[in-house]
């Protein structure tokens, strides 16, 4: 592994920190409302692109950075799917209840 290769790798780890907070955040609290599917889908698609890109060339740290990348994007979606689901479930505090008359 040449100096090159190494420093790929510290970008790609460094640039695919970036989801840990939000993954993390929404684990912990099991609220995604403010995600839309729409930025992790098309980042996945642009990231896979990129993987598709290392392989054909053949460079590690841009199999691995988009690799991961791409991983992280569709936890993100199962997430909020799962949490959003949940949610939906629950009735929501801001309905009110019907009127003994509406009964």
């Amino acid at each position: 592994m040449d100096a090159t290769d190494l420093l790929g790798l510290t970008a790609g780890a460094i640039t695919s920190l970036g989801f840990m907070p939000q993954l993390i955040r929404g684990y912990r609290t099991k609220k995604l409302d403010d995600v839309s599917y729409y930025m992790p889908l098309i980042l996945a698609f642009g990231m896979s692109l990129w993987l598709l890109y290392g392989i054909v060339v053949e460079k590690l740290p841009i199999i691995v950075a988009n690799g991961f990348g791409i991983s992280s994007c569709f936890i993100l979606i199962i997430m909020k799917r799962i949490y959003s689901s949940a949610v939906s479930m629950t009735p929501n505090a801001h309905e009110e209840e019907p009127s003994s008359e509406e009964k």
